[in-house]
């Protein structure tokens, strides 16, 4: 029996990253306890995107048959220009992937992948104890009175100990503002709008079947905008996102409903596909201002660490937000799984140190990406295309590096228990 088992870690937030924590703390012996502020557990109706570095700790945590059961596989990555849908390059995914990266390029319904790690953390018959999940439960403040026992306090005056907290809690986090870090948030000066459009309203109108001929990840540039789309649950929905300068009073929300009408305007005098596809948004489509924070090193105090959002929340212009925050919990597993409660300190110190350089860089490729996304025509631009068409990567890292993840000690053995590739 691991030494391990002789503590319990408490995470704030049931969201992807606080659930592929539970997971792989679970998997390591450690006992743990989930608190979401939401009155029941679930996600978002809009895609994700999983690289192989993603996927990677995903099929390590046990999962590869229950997500096979519930992805979308692209076969290419195609970037296309505004105007007229040109194609700008075209980057085999599928096989190539997963032949190069030892893990897949895989899309989901956000929905269908937090089930997946819910059932899993949930499981009696899984490895490790059965991790604890207890919803409504919103914190409010953390007492650090025994500095080795954090204990949450919640807005009806639950307290929750433990000699770990990881918060893992969101972009708004309620774990760092206790913990009385400094507020590190940046508003973009752009907003996103999300949609799912309904597979078979694409495959109806012959502007748009031809997306369901051939699943791809699809980048369409523009000056000043972008937009993103890929098919999930296997053509029963398209995904996008739409990437435009912000009009929402941030001052006063950072989200809000949208329609089809205002994102046919967004792009209106681009290729006419775009507007085919847009006015076949139904009534779930959503606006949001995109924040990030600065990037920053500083994730930890004394038995109560941060992750994912919490600490480097990133701009999606990498794809990479879920994805960081899931090697985030890998790496902070290895950590805590590898020693006794008197250790916690130095493999706290040791998960920051492993992580928040790699988490940064990508933040920081992430930023760049808002610019070199969103040029204006020109020669600048004629440079990026260039630069596309290598398919090496984006702006300052290279998908080598991006999607073969953080250096892991754990071989993850069972993610390869049968090949990809045949």
């Amino acid at each position: 029996m691991p030494a391990s088992q002789s503590f319990a870690v408490t995470i704030a937030g049931g969201g992807l990253g606080g659930l592929t924590t539970a997971l792989a703390l679970r998997r390591r012996g450690l006992r743990t306890t989930v608190l979401e502020q939401a009155p029941q557990l679930g996600e978002v109706g809009a895609g994700i995107q999983t690289a192989p570095n993603a996927s990677r700790v995903l099929l390590g945590l046990g999962l590869r048959r229950r997500l096979e059961a519930i992805h979308t596989e692209p076969q290419d990555q195609v970037r296309r220009r505004w105007e007229d849908g040109s194609i700008i390059a075209t980057l085999p995914l599928g096989d190539r992937v997963k032949r190069e990266f030892d893990a897949p390029y895989w899309h989901y319904h956000r929905a269908d992948l937090h089930k997946v790690l819910l059932d899993a953390c949930l499981d009696p018959d899984g490895p490790g104890p059965v991790v604890e999940v207890h919803t409504g439960a919103q914190v409010i403040d953390i007492d650090v009175a025994d500095p080795a026992r954090p204990v949450v306090i919640t807005t009806d005056g639950r307290r929750f100990g433990g000699d770990v907290l990881v918060g893992a809690d969101g972009i708004r986090s309620a774990v760092r503002d206790a913990m009385g870090l400094p507020d590190t948030l940046v508003f973009s000066g752009e907003m996103a709008y999300r949609a799912l459009i309904p597979g078979d309203k694409i495959a109806a109108d012959p502007a748009t079947r031809f997306l369901l001929d051939r699943f791809h990840s699809t980048i369409w540039y523009g000056p000043d905008r972008h937009l993103v789309h890929y098919l999930i649950r296997g053509g029963e929905y398209l995904n996008v996102v739409a990437i435009v300068p912000n009009t929402l009073d941030v001052e006063q929300t950072w989200t809000g409903p949208a329609t089809a009408d205002e994102m046919v305007d967004a792009f209106r005098g681009w290729d006419d596909r775009v507007a085919s596809m847009l006015s076949k948004a139904e009534g779930d489509a959503s606006k949001w201002a995109m924040f990030r924070r600065h990037r920053d090193p500083v994730w930890v105090d004394g038995h109560v660490a941060l992750l994912g959002d919490a600490c480097h929340a990133m701009l999606p212009y990498q794809a990479q937000g879920a994805s960081q925050a899931m090697e985030d919990a890998a790496v902070l597993a290895e950590e805590l799984g590898a020693v006794t409660r008197d250790g916690i300190a130095g493999a706290l110190t040791r998960y920051v140190a492993r992580r928040a350089t790699h988490a940064g860089m990508v933040q920081d490729a992430s930023l760049e990406n808002m610019r070199f996304y969103h040029l204006p025509d020109g020669p600048e631009q004629r440079e990026r295309d260039r630069l596309l068409r290598e398919f090496s990567g984006e702006s300052d890292v290279s998908y080598d590096w991006l999607w073969r993840g953080t250096p892991r000690d754990d071989a993850d053995l069972e993610s390869f228990s049968y090949p990809f590739v045949r």
